[in-house]
């Protein structure tokens, strides 16, 4: 049996949707609200000991962290490849998909977010200042990567002629751009990517729309 602790707005459990629908794995969900404080509840540690989402339980064995838990699915169900086998191909993937998960990401998590205000005092107007900053300062990186990839006759996709980890990373980072009005016309290729990933059936199963648990 395959179980995701899962936030529906959570970047990290939007990536690890978006591989298991890819790989059409059926799993269950165990929701974990973030802004109950359900992350830091003694079942989630029991699974988590970071406190965090997602975590992948398999047979009732936990995994954490998204990109572990997507570079097991990819070992245990090879097909689709979501990472390229060719070892040029494969680092160049895994350095598109880290400029998100872990250079955007972290710094505009919630509990960061969170710490600016509490300690270091930033209202409303900061925190925004400070979530577009990183997410345009990672995005222009990964606009000039992008375009170098074509240059070898990429396809639609970051990952080439299919998704594969660049594009699980980016959509969810494109989806928190947007809910937060932070401009991306700047970023030609990672719309169109965007684009592209978005309009197959196992990227939008995985949205969070379609993940939002209904509430009683």
């Amino acid at each position: 049996m395959i179980r995701l602790h899962d936030y529906w707005r959570s970047s990290a459990s939007y990536r690890v949707r978006i591989a298991l629908q890819l790989k059409q794995v059926p799993f269950e969900t165990v929701s974990v609200n973030l802004l109950k404080g359900d992350q830091r509840s003694a079942a989630n540690l029991a699974v988590n000991p970071q406190g965090l989402v997602p975590t992948l339980e398999v047979d009732g064995v936990p995994m954490t962290q998204s990109m572990a838990i997507i570079d097991y699915l990819d070992r245990i169900f090879p097909d689709p490849p979501l990472f390229p086998a060719e070892p040029i191909a494969r680092a160049r993937a895994l350095a598109m998909a880290l400029v998100i998960a872990a250079d955007i990401h972290p710094l505009n998590n919630t509990r960061v977010l969170n710490r600016l205000s509490a300690d270091f005092g930033a209202d409303q107007v900061g925190r925004d200042a400070w979530y577009a900053h990183w997410i345009a300062d990672g995005f222009r990186a990964l606009e000039l990567m992008a375009c170098n990839e074509d240059r070898d006759g990429a396809g639609p996709f970051l990952g080439g002629d299919r998704p594969g980890i660049a594009d699980i990373c980016l959509v969810p980072q494109m989806y928190n751009a947007r809910r937060f009005n932070v401009p991306v016309d700047a970023f030609p290729r990672l719309i169109a990517a965007d684009a592209a990933a978005t309009a197959l059936p196992a990227f939008a199963a995985a949205h969070p729309d379609r993940a939002k648990p209904i509430e009683p």
